[in-house]
């Protein structure tokens, strides 16, 4: 059995229509990718059977982690998500100390991480780092160049 997966109603209905897409479209596209190979004879030398067997092979694997993480997901209530400290769900905004550069971090699970609309995975250093901690705090945070000092400025949802 997999670890939970915490995530909001939207993340989880994303997760599924996306295992849905998998299943009803792309597994039968395949299997009838490798019958129209399989159909132009000597295996041994087909490399479109190849190909289509190992896209059916990671096909299969992607299917089954997205099982996985609909079967174990934990859906969270968000109006009973406390501001006080930070945690997942919660948006931080930081100051690099060093640079007094703003940011604002959402904490999400793994599956609804995306850097670019600022959603960083509860998993990574910066969000473990700055998990349970509260306005004010200072907090230092092992980056790959070095170690960065922020400062909580706030918590919000």
């Amino acid at each position: 059995m997999g670890q939970p997966s915490y995530m909001t109603e939207d993340g989880l209905a994303r997760l599924k229509k996306e295992l849905d897409q998998l299943i009803s479209v792309e597994r039968p596209d395949i299997s009838r990718q490798i019958a129209e190979a399989r159909d132009k004879g000597d295996l041994s030398e087909n490399a479109e059977y190849d190909a289509a067997k190992e896209a059916q092979g990671l096909l299969e694997m992607k299917i089954a982690r997205l099982e996985d993480m609909v079967a174990n997901a934990r859906i969270i209530d968000e109006s009973k998500i406390d501001t006080s400290q930070v945690q997942i769900l919660n948006k931080v905004k930081i100051k690099n100390t060093g640079n007094n550069q703003l940011v604002e971090y959402m904490l999400v699970s793994e599956s609804e991480a995306d850097i670019k609309s600022g959603k960083i995975s509860v998993a990574t250093p910066i969000a473990r780092g700055l998990l349970g901690k509260k306005v004010g705090d200072i907090v230092d945070i092992k980056v790959p160049s070095g170690t960065i000092s922020f400062e909580i400025m706030e918590i919000s949802l």
